[in-house]
């Protein structure tokens, strides 16, 4: 198979640990761009070796839980005792213009600035999940980087989180204490996924809101019991912008890394992360292909006109679009 001259030139820039062929490789793969989509593929052919050479952590939450400054804080935890750290943070996007505000940066800016860092925002958009596109090529690229590291922090918008965590190894769930029972529902679709669960904003362990937060939580987990790893999650207290309960944190999570290596769990679930990959990518070339069909875009676009008008269900019109 012959290698694209320019994803030869990206791998090179990569695995040589420069930023800027980095940056250049991941807005390859997010192309949508028929030159580009061939030429991403063939540079992820050539990164294919390093997949899963990192420590793959999911931080979510609710809007304002503080998901930035967390990873800020231990993002910088890890650079400080040297590891590389790459922070792939979803921006949400507007449904009606697709802009994104990609600030992430701005927010962690003593992450951004230190040498053994990487931030690259990328806006979410339509995808299920919150999670970008091309996020998985994303981490390939990172770990073909040389970081060992790598924390995505995903939109923060409920249950329909699920997705990140087909495609990390510890998923971390950012709660506030006393938000009140309008967050709930948000909070369970989620909850029995996290492997640690943490309570963040808390100044002072002494705090009896999240004292009463953390007894309900641990409670909660103990009837939804262990995870299909067989891991036990926990729930802590954490400020993330003064430090406190950071060192828990990390121990927590370094734990976690360690259970999951000591009896194949990690490898199984690398390679159920592996067949959802792809089970979703073949879903969309398939959809892709068959849409492009001339045939085939004008009778969708009857159906559409249909579902419009009321003429038949979206179900029902679905059905008939496969049925011939």
């Amino acid at each position: 198979m012959t290698t694209d001259p320019l994803a030869r030139e990206l791998y090179e820039g990569i695995t040589q640990g420069d930023i800027r062929s980095l940056s250049r490789g991941i807005t390859l793969i997010e192309s949508t761009l028929e030159k580009d989509m061939m030429a991403a593929d063939s540079l992820m052919d050539q990164c294919a070796e390093f997949s899963g050479k990192s420590h793959r952590l999911g931080i979510t939450g609710v809007p304002g839980v503080g998901k930035s400054t967390f990873i800020e804080s231990l993002g910088l935890r890890y650079c400080e005792a040297g590891h590389r750290v790459a922070v792939l943070a979803i921006d949400p996007s507007s449904l009606r213009t697709g802009g994104a505000i990609l600030g992430d940066k701005t927010r962690m800016e003593k992450l951004a600035s230190h040498p053994h860092s990487f931030i690259r925002p990328s806006a979410a958009s339509n995808t299920l999940g919150g999670v970008a596109r091309k996020t998985r090529e994303s981490i390939i690229l990172c770990e073909a980087a040389g970081f060992d590291r790598i924390l995505i922090e995903t939109v923060g918008v409920g249950q329909s989180e699920t997705q990140v965590r087909m495609m990390v190894d510890t998923f971390v769930l950012l709660m506030l204490a006393g938000a009140g029972d309008e967050l709930q529902g948000i909070k369970r679709g989620i909850m029995e996924m996290a492997d640690i669960l943490l309570i963040n904003k808390v100044e002072e362990e002494s705090d009896a809101e999240a004292r009463e937060a953390i007894s309900d939580y641990r409670s909660a987990l103990h009837l939804l019991g262990s995870t299909d790893t067989g891991w036990n999650p926990g729930v802590w207290s954490v400020s993330s912008l003064t430090g406190r309960g950071m060192d828990q944190v990390e121990s927590a999570i370094q734990e976690h890394w360690e259970h999951l290596g000591s009896d194949g769990s990690l490898q199984k679930l690398r390679q159920a992360q592996d067949l959802n990959w792809f089970e979703e990518a073949l879903r969309e070339e398939l959809f892709k292909k068959w849409s492009a069909d001339r045939q085939v875009g004008s009778k969708l676009e009857e159906l559409k006109e249909a579902v419009k008008g009321g003429e038949i269900s979206p179900l029902r019109a679905a059905r008939k679009a496969t049925s011939d």
